[in-house]
């Protein structure tokens, strides 16, 4: 899994997926066993401990700030700045260099996600769809090294469900982005993964390339109905 970048997880409902992203983003504590991201052991951090280190998953319900614009989402996600500082916000010169330039990224961001035309919209406006996509990018805002995505295209109509996954591969191919994804979408996700995990009963089943891990039969007779 080291030199591969864009992850798939499957399996049948009940099968521990969820439960594995939950584990690694600390959610849930593990009973045994270990979470090692950049090779430190994370098993037992809390969840913003583990979302500081870089390490940052999305849900399959996304979360944005409803009231807020796109843009105003995307910037409430960066980490560090001094202007969200009580003490400091009084005082405009100390952090208004930073805005400006946590305004440019956000700029950016929206552009490679092709939000930049809503950037004013209130993301309560939203479609599903770009939800999704603001949910990707207040991950890449925040300076994520890995986003773990539950299901990023459950619900989301063919086309632009092909428009999240192609922003994925664009993603890992341009910035080096690692993506570890659930989806049971396997018409769509298996056009743009480089690996896969097949899990069931809480166990991995199979691994390997796409079409190994689909043909295997172990994957057919839990997964894919025999």
């Amino acid at each position: 899994m080291a030199d591969t970048r864009l992850v798939l997880v499957i399996g049948p409902n009940g099968s521990g997926k969820t439960t594995l992203i939950n584990v690694v983003s600390g959610i849930y504590k593990p009973d045994v066993g270990a979470v090692r991201f950049n090779g430190t052991e994370i098993q037992g951090w809390a969840p913003h401990e583990i979302y500081n280190v870089g390490l940052v998953r999305t849900f399959q319900i996304p979360l944005p700030f409803q009231n807020l614009t796109v843009l105003e989402n995307l910037m409430t996600a960066y980490r560090g700045n001094p202007g969200e500082s009580f003490l400091r916000a009084p005082f405009r010169r100390t952090w208004e260099t930073i805005e400006e330039k946590v305004t440019v990224a956000a700029f950016d961001t929206m552009r490679r996600l092709k939000l930049d035309h809503l950037w004013n919209q209130r993301s309560g406006h939203l479609s599903g769809g770009q939800f999704k996509l603001l949910e990707i990018g207040r991950a890449l805002m925040s300076g994520a090294m890995m986003i773990m995505m539950d299901e990023p295209v459950a619900g989301v109509n063919p086309v632009l469900a092909h428009e999240i996954f192609s922003q994925i591969r664009k993603l890992r191919n341009e910035i080096g982005i690692t993506f570890l994804l659930v989806e049971h979408r396997l018409d769509i996700a298996l056009q743009y993964v480089d690996y896969i995990y097949a899990m069931d009963e809480g166990r991995v089943i199979s691994e390997g390339e796409p079409q190994k891990v689909v043909n295997d039969p172990k994957v057919i007779e839990a997964y894919l109905g025999g």
